[in-house]
């Protein structure tokens, strides 16, 4: 028996050791955070920040791991495939979970029921980007242009935030302004900033910087209303004849199906906790991220309303994957 000199020795060791939130033998390895985007966008580097706080709470490494492709469908699949043990988790997207299965439309699994919900992440803020030289100043300058002759505009990846928010414009303004996608955010806003293309929705935190360097003009927010991120900056709802428009760019956590529940439970204690922290917070809101943790139920239910929003829209875009 211990003495009590030796617990109370003890004490200060035990009081300063970080939380773990492990249950059971969960988790007895390195967990992998699986992107399926390049490393670098803002998917990416959300994963980033988050796994090290995550491997704090579990014990164990969290490394992330880009499994690039078609979307994100290549990582979501590699998700959907992997042993449902909770040791292999999906940052989705809007994309991926949302929108691919109506875009691609012969997809070898289903996101919806396939892919098990841990807790939403966060909302990302895209803007409407346009090269430094174009004349247009704001949205309706963009769509009149458009009008006269078809604009380029680009995107992260079919079936994206960016990708939806183009089609909607053409569809809300009657427009016929030509997709071309990349894969990933870094090379699309150079080319971007290179004039290749004409506009993109895409992330505020990658086009502020070229903003503020004069590379690139933001001249819109893709939400329906402006955000307190860049609240001078209007939103695309705001133009004549786009009310209504309304994009708002997300991220989700994600388990094979069938993972247990006391492991998705530990799961979800971990990454909520990591989505309060205040320091965690701040970082990804300078990079244009809201943090948003919720409850699995939650993430589902909100994940199947976003997938009967965006189905229409698709349909009568006529998008593909490209």
């Amino acid at each position: 028996m211990l003495s009590r000199r030796i617990l109370i020795a003890a004490l200060p060791g035990l009081l300063a050791a970080p939380p773990v939130l492990a249950q059971g033998d969960f988790p007895n390895r390195t967990i992998r955070f699986i992107v399926g985007f390049p490393p670098g966008g803002t998917t990416d580097i959300a994963a980033r920040l988050m796994a090290p706080k995550m491997q704090a709470l579990l014990g164990q490494p969290v490394v992330v791991e880009n499994r690039t492709g078609a979307g994100g469908n290549i990582g979501s699949e590699f998700v959907v495939r992997a042993p449902a043990d909770g040791h292999t988790i999906l940052m989705g997207t809007i994309g991926g979970l949302s929108i691919n299965p109506a875009l691609y439309g012969n997809l070898s699994f289903d996101p919806v029921t396939d892919l098990a919900p841990i807790t939403r992440v966060g909302m990302i803020l895209n803007v409407l980007a346009i090269p430094a030289e174009r004349p247009w100043r704001d949205t309706a300058q963009l769509v009149a242009a458009a009008k006269s002759s078809p604009l380029t505009f680009g995107s992260s990846g079919a079936g994206g935030a960016g990708h939806m928010a183009g089609e909607q414009l053409n569809l809300m303004a009657g427009l016929q302004n030509i997709h071309v996608p990349y894969r990933g955010g870094a090379p699309l806003i150079t080319d971007l900033m290179a004039g290749r293309i004409d506009f993109a929705f895409t992330p505020a935190s990658g086009a502020k910087p070229q903003a503020d360097g004069g590379k690139l003009r933001m001249i819109a927010v893709s939400t329906k209303d402006r955000s307190t991120l860049l609240p001078e900056i209007p939103a695309v709802a705001e133009a004549p004849g786009l009310a209504g428009f309304d994009m708002a760019d997300w991220s989700a956590l994600m388990a094979p199906r069938g993972t247990p529940a006391p492991v998705l439970r530990t799961l979800h204690g971990a990454a909520t906790a990591a989505l309060r922290d205040p320091e965690l917070v701040a970082a990804l809101a300078q990079r244009g991220i809201e943090s948003t943790p919720s409850s699995p139920d939650e993430c589902g239910a909100f994940i199947r309303a976003e997938s009967a929003k965006w189905l229409p829209v698709v349909r009568a875009s006529g998008a593909r994957p490209d």
